[in-house]
């Protein structure tokens, strides 16, 4: 009994931690000497020239911080907010919607430095010093296996060169006839066509900036939640800006789990780590967990449901396009 009690204890000592704001450094009543412009002063910053009144010789410690703020990760507690968006992220979110804005990273700035390493991990900077998410090696693996076993299979390639594709004008019918496609259906061929090089344009600007990419995703879902969590229990009068922040801090927490995931080659636990984006969501706004999901879950439907009527719609305006201009 004594043993539960004590974790219950535990249980309720960081709950009460975790809802409580960072608090800021006590204030030194110490008299300091300026290293920098030989001011003497009370408080842990001149007011001269604001260096620290913390500065002393190098350390490893000291050494290990300025390699920090090369990068960009030594002000504003860029561990210290890696640490809470793993144990508070919505109340990180909270407090800096509140105006706690001085002890934490800015997410814009952590969203790209963690993309810049999370592109690192995923192309060989992780335990197995191989690239994530290739299948290149997968493939050269199972022929190696195959040979070994005996057994010979044709490949894509050889399989893509002996059948005539859609690309190559040509098509099947139904009764095994070859039909040129672009003489039989010179609009459908034209209009498959300008589908495919939007699709193309599409990918490769995925490829190239993934990070823009999901900001843009954001900016979509972003709309939806805004039209559920405006009247939250924690921020009754929430505004559209502030949303958006919160979300880029949740992919920031999204980012930082799946860095550690596919460090350690655990792919298929980086991708389950999106369902962890729901406890931002809920710390954040205040509202039961029920509530939370199921707010969350018809803000996502309809933004699919949004997405397929614009591809439809896209779909039909390129056929009427080419029927006009054909």
């Amino acid at each position: 009994m004594k043993k539960r009690f004590k974790i219950k204890e535990k249980i309720h000592q960081f709950k009460a931690w975790r809802e409580r704001p960072r608090e800021v450094a006590p204030m030194s009543q110490e008299e300091h000497e300026c290293l920098n412009c030989h001011d003497h002063y009370i408080g842990n910053y001149c007011p001269r020239c604001g260096q620290a009144a913390s500065t002393d010789r190098f350390s490893m410690k000291v050494a290990a911080e300025n390699f920090a703020e090369a990068y960009g990760m030594g002000e504003r507690g860029m561990f210290r907010t890696i640490l809470d968006l793993i144990l508070r992220p919505g109340h990180l979110i909270l407090d800096y919607l509140r105006g706690r804005r001085a002890s934490y990273f800015a997410p814009f700035k952590m969203y790209f430095l963690l993309a810049a390493v999370s592109l690192l991990v995923t192309h060989g900077l992780n335990i197995t010093g191989h690239a994530l998410h290739d299948d290149s090696e997968n493939t050269t693996e199972e022929v190696k296996r195959e040979h070994k076993s005996g057994k010979t299979t044709k490949t894509t390639n050889d399989f893509e060169e002996n059948t005539p594709t859609m690309e190559q004008g040509i098509t099947i019918d139904e009764d095994g006839v070859q039909r040129s496609f672009e003489k039989d259906y010179p609009e459908e061929s034209r209009m498959y066509s300008i589908i495919y090089s939007v699709l193309e344009k599409i990918e490769r600007f995925e490829e190239k900036y993934p990070s823009i990419n999901i900001l843009l995703l954001l900016m979509l879902i972003s709309g939806n939640l805004f039209l559920f969590f405006r009247h939250s229990p924690n921020i009754p009068d929430l505004r559209y800006p502030e949303l958006f922040i919160s979300l880029v801090y949740i992919a920031n927490m999204y980012t930082v789990y799946s860095i550690v995931f596919d460090f350690f080659s655990l792919t298929k636990l980086a991708s389950l780590s999106i369902f962890l984006t729901i406890i931002p969501l809920k710390q954040m706004s205040g509202y039961s967990w029920w509530r939370t999901i199921l707010k969350t879950v018809v803000a996502f439907t309809i933004m699919f449901v949004l997405l397929i009527v614009f591809i439809v719609l896209a779909v039909l305006g390129v056929r009427l396009f080419v029927e006009y201009h054909g």
